[in-house]
């Protein structure tokens, strides 16, 4: 097993660490305790006669396989699955974070990366028990956690899945990786069995949530969302080899002459717990309709570095001091792996 020498960020001295002997997956501890079937009855009847799975609550029965604002009806879409080496050390380890990435998305984000995922709907519709086959291949594979990529508008599903999955042998930590457009029904269906939440603050205003991620009450929702997420699970704790078994690590993408909205954003952060783990990612280059069209010919551009050092400053002038930095050394030839 390979043994590291963890950063002070990451476990605090040992604050913030959980020996790997007492850790249970919560969504194990559900199905033990019988609460588990009663979250996919609640969950599922989110999704009709109305849906009200996200903030978008669209006048739509899913249940009859009808569609709002996500496109997505009674079954989940995926995209893609994989081991995956581009996220936070913390979730990637040595042999990936098993992410699942759903298709289509609640927001319409005009920078989104993954356009032709999230926008587009490119992927393959799931049975319950086939995304539960697809967790257990991502845990075969020797995944250190299973890693749902933009689950806001298919909570039901998954908790639907997870039955399934964990009668199949699941056994390894849950990643709730969202944009925190996230409705508090669906997190609190949700509280128990995620062992660990990642939500991206994108933006602080609603003028700016109203142009680029076409969501003006965005801000409002993600606070709330963040909120809730961090009473659920509170800070992020790790194991011995620095490996994320619960809590919670926020995203912030830093955009090019946004910096306001970072200013702001850190600030609440700090404020909802200066301990909380943050990444600010520098990761933001002119993708989607930011490339193309001449309305948002501001963020046409990619994020410099001088803005980054900013950012930073903003952080830690607010308190915070938990920053994720790449630390580990991933062994060549393995980086992607298919799911077969």
């Amino acid at each position: 097993m390979a043994r590291w020498r963890i950063p002070p960020e990451v476990d605090g001295g040992g604050r913030f660490r959980i020996p790997r002997r007492s850790f249970t997956p919560a969504y194990l501890k559900a199905y033990e305790e019988g609460r588990l079937r009663e979250k996919v009855e609640e969950a599922l009847s989110h999704l009709g006669p109305v849906c009200r799975v996200c903030p978008r609550r669209c006048r739509v029965d899913r249940l009859a396989n009808a569609f709002g604002v996500c496109r997505v009806g009674r079954y989940a879409r995926v995209a893609s699955a994989f081991p995956h080496f581009g996220e936070e050390d913390v979730l990637r380890g040595w042999r990936g974070s098993g992410t699942i990435f759903f298709s289509w998305c609640n927001l319409r984000c005009v920078f989104c990366q993954n356009f032709e995922i999230s926008q587009l709907g490119e992927g393959e519709e799931l049975t319950p028990k086939e995304l539960a086959r697809l967790m257990i291949r991502l845990q075969e594979m020797g995944c250190h956690n299973i890693n749902f990529v933009t689950p806001e508008h298919v909570v039901p599903q998954i908790v639907e899945a997870l039955p399934y999955a964990i009668e199949m042998g699941l056994r390894i930590p849950m990643v709730y990786n969202t944009s925190a457009y996230d409705s508090l029904e669906s997190l609190r269906v949700m509280e128990g069995l995620v062992d660990i939440y990642m939500p991206d603050f994108k933006m602080w205003t609603p003028e700016r949530s109203r142009k680029y991620l076409l969501a003006a009450n965005y801000p409002e929702v993600a606070r709330e969302a963040i909120a809730e997420m961090h009473r659920q699970v509170g800070d992020l704790m790790v194991d011995e080899d620095g490996l994320a078994v619960r809590g919670l690590l926020v995203r912030h993408l830093v955009m090019p002459g946004l910096l306001e909205e970072t200013r702001e954003i850190v600030r609440w952060l700090a404020g909802l717990s200066r301990d909380l783990y943050l990444n600010l990612m520098d990761q933001y280059h002119p993708a989607w309709k930011a490339r193309t069209d001449p309305r948002y010919a501001e963020i046409n551009r990619r994020v410099f570095r001088r803005e980054m050092e900013e950012a930073y400053r903003m952080a830690r002038e607010a308190g915070m001091w938990r920053f994720d930095v790449r630390w580990r050394v991933v062994i060549p030839g393995i980086e992607r792996l298919a799911v077969e």
